[in-house]
């Protein structure tokens, strides 16, 4: 699937770090925010990613994911993500992804699909699964901490990293 990117962050190591109780705190703060810039729109904000999953270690970032009527109707959103301090940084067929400016901590990651959308539909199952199937939330979390020592600063191997696992666990969970 292509991606289309603007200003992508190079040379950044993948950090893995323990869960902190914090994560929960700042993430309903966020989604409290994008809801009030988004008042006008029907849309649905969920903490997903590892951060999400109590106990799991994971980078120190928050992932929000915000789900819209129309992904293709980046006029609907944008700007109210653009009023929280977010910048648009790539675009795909299925979703947007949006975090702060280059120059500011990498704090919180938007990443913005279409509602019903199966981009929707598989990160809110994936942290549900992880967050209720303590082993398998174990044996990421190891693959995550192996990947951060292999992949020194190729985030793009990271990510690739976790792919079979992630598609592998999509399928228990579906079951």
């Amino acid at each position: 699937m292509s991606v289309e990117w603007f200003d992508q962050p190079k040379g950044d190591p993948p950090i893995v770090v323990d869960h902190d109780p914090a994560w929960a705190e700042t993430a309903r703060q966020w989604i409290a925010r994008i809801h009030q810039a988004l008042a006008l729109l029907d849309v649905r904000v969920e903490h997903v990613g590892s951060t999400a999953v109590p106990g799991l270690a994971a980078k120190p970032v928050i992932d929000l994911q915000v789900a819209v009527p129309a992904l293709a109707d980046e006029g609907a959103y944008r700007p109210a993500l653009e009023s929280v301090g977010l910048v648009l940084r790539a675009r795909a067929a299925d979703h947007r992804f949006f975090r702060p400016p280059a120059n500011a901590p990498r704090t919180v990651h938007v990443h913005v699909c279409e509602q019903g959308s199966a981009w929707e539909r598989e990160h809110v199952l994936f942290r549900d699964y992880l967050r209720t199937h303590p082993e398998q939330r174990r044996r990421y979390e190891r693959l995550k901490r192996t990947l951060t020592e292999t992949s020194q600063t190729n985030r793009a191997s990271y990510a690739a990293g976790k792919a079979e696992f992630i598609s592998k666990t999509l399928s228990e969970a579906a079951r």
